[in-house]
């Protein structure tokens, strides 16, 4: 009998271990991991320091994540519909100026997102957008719904557009779990797992080539800067975080573009670039100087944000100028500002509106909108003032949209609809701003007291959306990131370091496009993602020290 035929109960996964048996799988998980670069740097490592000496492993798992082959498949094959959908929201200035803006949309109480569409605003009323392509590099992220009725299904949590982390660690986590032909001693073929289920084998563990796929779509968005008069020796600019821990997720793509497409990178801060970078007057070509070689002028075919996401990396109005110069600019941007104000949280929740999609997908058959909007989650505005604008958009398009949930309160207090809703639902409900980056989310017991202290005004940059009900009594085995701590190296401290857990695991699926002027000119889904999180941790963020990474067995 094949694997794939063998029924899975999630609430026996992980298979049991011996004693002996773990800390063999934990020091080999973690020797391969500082082996393949599936690294951090450590904790506290000085912000102005000299090259790396030290790292440390990711957060990883042990046991790799069980998905419904079916659903993984799916999510797989609706990526480009969704690479497709994003890049022509990003094209509509209208809609994100009604949606995102600062004088009709969420920019009017979000101080944030009203400053990148100002000066977006400015820019384009002054004709200063002289480069009409977008880079998107895209990550959807889903968990698996299994409601106690009706049918189990992948439901989207987010689409993210700017600084999609993780692409690179994730393959090498996935070679961990599998195998890899530069060093075959990995957890598959080194120990078939001592034999511990008969769903462990190759076949049921995907490859994953994200790192390969994410660096062809930078190379894309350089050869056609290049293509339309760049020149041929310009580089790509990495806009990243002063003292980024991460640092070898984005490495990983420097080396790839470098080794396979010739093309070579620079890396500075928000803070080099606001002495760093000029635009050409003449030409709008963008020009960084090196810190290393102050009286070099690089030409930048694309800008690469791994920044740029959160308000704190804007602490004065210079940094926001510095991103709006760059903007300005002919270099490529990954993502503009259009595209980062199209992942934002009230998009997500708009799109579930009735015939919306299908304004961003025309000549798109139905039937593939139907699967499409299938993934998407019941969502609605706080600031939603009638039961009509409180969407349910679980319902595909054929059913009507905007019937409200039967326990949804009447409008009875001088609160607004969809803040009564979230009231009465909040058991089940997760609050979100239009943030990225994790820990911004508020959950169940804590929304009610959230929303008292929530001015009214400012509810419109919330959007409350109903929890996907995931597996329960799934397990897991969740190591902790590396440490310098040398007291610690015996066994017993490396098997204390893992952690077995009813556990949750979230998938994210790859994508890039380049678009421009009403076309998309090319795009493709190029892998994935698997973070997995203890159950009774709220948040998802690897970086911020909620989750491991971890890959997919398929049953």
């Amino acid at each position: 009998m094949s694997s794939s035929s063998i029924p899975f109960n999630f609430a026996e996964w992980p298979p049991s271990l011996s004693p002996e048996q773990q800390t063999t799988l934990i020091q080999k998980a973690t020797t391969r991991a500082l082996a393949t670069g599936l690294l951090y740097l450590p904790p506290g490592y000085p912000l102005e320091s000299p090259p790396p000496q030290a790292a440390i492993h990711a957060p990883l798992s042990l046991f790799p994540a069980p998905f419904s082959r079916e659903s993984f498949e799916f999510a797989q094959e609706i990526q480009s519909l969704y690479n497709v959908l994003y890049s022509h929201i990003a094209m509509d200035t209208e809609f994100l100026d009604e949606i995102m803006g600062a004088e009709k949309g969420v920019g009017r109480v979000d101080d944030f997102i009203g400053e990148l569409w100002k000066g977006w605003k400015v820019l384009r009323d002054s004709n200063s957008v002289p480069q009409p392509l977008h880079l998107g590099l895209f990550r959807s992220d889903y968990l698996y719904h299994l409601p106690p009725e009706g049918e189990a299904f992948l439901k989207q949590v987010e689409f993210n557009t700017i600084s999609v982390s993780f692409g690179c660690l994730s393959q090498r986590i996935a070679e961990l779990h599998r195998q890899a032909p530069t060093l075959p001693l990995h957890l598959m073929l080194s120990t078939s797992y001592f034999n511990s289920s008969p769903h462990l084998k190759l076949e049921n563990l995907p490859k994953n080539d994200t790192i390969a796929g994410l660096a062809k779509g930078i190379a894309a968005g350089h050869a056609a800067y290049v293509s339309n008069g760049g020149s041929p020796s310009s580089k790509i600019l990495f806009v990243v975080q002063a003292g980024e821990r991460n640092v070898f997720d984005q490495r990983w793509l420097e080396y790839e573009l470098l080794e396979k497409h010739s093309i070579h990178s620079i890396r500075q801060t928000f803070e080099e670039l606001i002495t760093s970078s000029s635009v050409d007057t003449s030409s709008s070509s963008l020009k960084i100087t090196p810190t290393d070689s102050p009286n070099e002028s690089i030409e930048i075919s694309v800008v690469y944000y791994r920044a740029g996401y959160m308000p704190h990396e804007y602490p004065s109005q210079e940094y926001y100028s510095t991103r709006f110069k760059l903007e300005s600019s002919r270099a490529i941007k990954c993502p503009t500002i259009p595209l980062q104000l199209a992942g934002g949280k009230k998009i997500q929740e708009v799109l579930g509106r009735k015939g919306l999609v299908e304004r961003f997908l025309p000549g798109v058959p139905q039937s593939q909108v139907d699967r499409l909007r299938k993934t998407f989650m019941d969502m609605w505005g706080l600031d939603e003032d009638s039961r009509g604008a409180v969407g349910d958009v679980t319902s595909t398009s054929t059913t009507d949209s905007a019937s409200p949930s039967p326990s949804a309160p009447p409008p009875t207090s001088s609160e607004s609809f969809g803040t009564q809703r979230a009231r009465a639902e909040h058991a089940t409900l997760v609050l979100k701003p239009q943030r990225e980056g994790g820990g911004n989310n508020v959950y169940k017991s804590d929304i009610p007291a959230f929303l008292d202290g929530l001015p009214a005004h400012e509810r419109e940059a919330w959007i409350a959306m109903r929890l996907i009900e995931v597996p329960q009594g799934l397990g897991g085995w969740l190591i902790r990131a590396g440490s310098l701590d040398y007291g610690g190296s015996s066994d017993k401290s490396r098997a204390e370091r893992a952690v077995k857990a009813e556990v949750v695991s979230e998938l994210g699926i790859f994508g890039w496009a380049l678009f421009g002027a009403g076309k998309v000119q090319g795009e493709e889904e190029v892998g994935w993602l698997v973070r997995t999180k203890g159950k009774d941790s709220n948040e998802g963020g690897v970086a911020t020290g909620f989750s491991v990474l971890d890959s997919v067995l398929l049953v």
